[in-house]
């Protein structure tokens, strides 16, 4: 059906109703409205373009409701109607039954029977069933439907099936970058899941401890419902396990009964996993161990070590399997290599615990035909038999076949060259991947103190001239040293504190004492500067200084 538009009526207004041409704009649009419906695109059978002249009528289309279509309306179309008149002259309203309390103006309206979309709406709106593959996309220009049609048809094509992410097995990114939020020096940084396991043993260590020094009998419900607390973590039994086999001279466990149980539904008869901190025989208070502070923060750093020490012994593996291999001592080991990865260091195997006592149970049909043989009915005893005689059956098949299977090999895989290597010299590539070595290996081994030099001269070349402007706009020979690292601060595009400042200033001294000198007068520091020397030359020797620190 094609889109009506206002000026299509405006013709046959005139043509059938012959009024005059100078006649007021309100008078002849409610003419206009009263008349047919003009149809502007039509095939060569008269039907309406994009409907075939066999079609049926369209009882249910979406369009906007007429005005005025009766003759009695258009008899007073001079006078203004209510709206119960509109609503009881509008088809729409009455083939829908609609209440007279609604609003006329409806836009567009579908036929309730049918819900947007499906494809009995589409075919109960033009009168022939349709089905999604007989709708094609044609243009809705062309076509001359609203916006209501096209939004029908387009429900009508199939939807391509949304692809389903898979899911990602990485860890969150507050596990994986947890070292950025650690105020200290890059150094033998810990894997989240140990720092975590280290929280642990301190909280499991200071309820431990407040138990123990007033001699009360260290229950593991105890200390799981204290670290719960703490921590907002759950705390289990194989996380002691993995203390235990982080400190194996932390705590005895032992499993004990006739423990006293206030306030819990355990029974007092019940074996419970009980903690007593290893201690000294010179840590005691009146003749009775005692737990002190001093000794918490000394079994806190004693298994830090140790965990450090877990990833030191794969740290050596990983430098082992590359090629070629690196060897770095374990006393000059100040940081990780670049390509390994901590947060993948495996889980700590948790120790077993001790286990409570097991009475005598049945846990087998030969223990149960053993127990009870003379006590059961022949019909019973014959099936416990068949049970037992198949259950050794599957055994002995089982540990067969687990003796046949060939052992797997743990040898590396020699390493590969890749393609974009492919016709280099196997010479070239040796030397090159020695010299990544040594450099990789001193950067293993640097200290803390030349890192933080490296870092300050670094920030030199930038520096020299946010420094030379200083004095040029001070107008001053020299400066003091408060002011000027004040100004350099204020000045410098990188957060330096003018503390940290004057250590840059400092350092100015050191390398350049030909262009910055720093001079104590009194109780006063003067910095003096030359300004005719050329800042080029001064940036390239900082440069050249700052690449020398940065390949030790």
């Amino acid at each position: 059906m094609a889109q009506l538009r206002l000026t299509d009526f405006f013709g046959q207004t005139k043509a059938t109703t012959g009024a005059p041409a100078k006649r007021s704009g309100g008078l002849r649009l409610k003419a206009a409205l009263a008349g047919p419906p003009v149809l502007r695109e039509e095939e060569e059978d008269g039907a309406p373009a994009g409907l075939s002249a066999r079609s049926p009528p369209l009882p249910g289309s979406p369009r906007t409701p007429a005005r005025g279509g009766s003759p009695a309306v258009r008899s007073l179309a001079g006078r203004k109607r209510s709206r119960r008149e509109m609503e009881a002259e509008s088809p729409v309203g009455t083939q829908l039954r609609e209440p007279s309390g609604k609003s006329a103006r409806k836009r567009l309206e579908l036929p309730r029977d049918a819900e947007p979309g499906s494809p009995g709406a589409v075919g109960r709106c033009i009168g022939t069933p349709v089905s999604p593959g007989d709708v094609t996309p044609i243009p809705a220009r062309r076509r001359g439907l609203g916006w209501g049609w096209r939004w029908a048809l387009s429900q009508q094509q199939d939807p391509e099936p949304c692809p389903v992410r898979p899911r990602s097995e990485k860890p969150p990114a507050y596990q994986r970058f947890h070292t950025l939020a650690q105020d200290l020096p890059p150094g033998l940084t810990l894997p989240y899941k140990f720092r975590v396991l280290a929280e642990m043993f301190r909280s499991v260590d200071t309820i431990t401890g407040m138990l123990f020094n007033r001699a009360e009998t260290v229950t593991f419900a105890k200390v799981k419902q204290g670290v719960q607390d703490m921590m907002r973590r759950q705390f289990e039994e194989r996380h002691l396990g993995q203390i235990k086999a982080v400190y194996p001279s932390s705590y005895r466990l032992r499993q004990e009964k006739n423990v006293p149980t206030f306030g819990s539904s355990r029974k007092k008869s019940d074996y419970q996993l009980t903690l007593e901190p290893v201690l000294g025989e010179e840590e005691k208070v009146d003749g009775r161990p005692h737990l002190s502070a001093s000794r918490l923060l000394e079994r806190r750093r004693e298994f830090h070590r140790n965990l450090v020490n877990i990833v030191r012994e794969h740290h050596r593996a990983f430098l082992a399997a590359l090629s070629p291999p690196m060897v770095v001592p374990e006393e000059k080991l100040t940081r990780w290599h670049p390509r390994f990865n901590v947060d993948e260091v495996p889980d700590i195997s948790p120790a077993e615990l001790p286990r409570a006592p097991q009475e005598d149970r049945l846990s087998t049909a030969q223990e149960v035909l053993s127990t009870a043989r003379g006590m059961l009915s022949p019909k019973m005893e014959k099936a416990l038999a068949n049970l037992a005689l198949r259950t050794a059956n599957l055994a002995l098949r089982t540990a067969g076949a687990g003796a046949g299977e060939p052992a797997l090999s743990t040898a590396p895989a020699p390493p590969s060259t890749s393609s974009a290597l492919r016709g280099v010299s196997q010479g070239l590539l040796d030397r090159i991947r020695a010299k990544e070595a040594r450099r990789l290996q001193a950067l293993l081994t640097r200290d803390a103190r030349q890192e933080e030099r490296a870092a300050l001269l670094a920030r030199l070349p930038a520096m020299a001239r946010v420094l030379r402007s200083v004095f040029v706009a001070e107008k001053k020979p020299a400066l003091s040293m408060e002011l000027l690292c004040a100004r350099l601060a204020d000045s410098c595009p990188e957060l330096v504190a003018p503390g940290e400042m004057e250590k840059h200033v400092r350092l100015f001294a050191e390398l350049l004492p030909d262009w910055v000198g720093v001079h104590a007068l009194r109780t006063d520091t003067y910095v003096k500067l030359d300004k005719e020397k050329d800042l080029g030359l001064v940036t390239e020797r900082l440069n050249k200084a700052a690449k020398e620190a940065g390949a030790l």
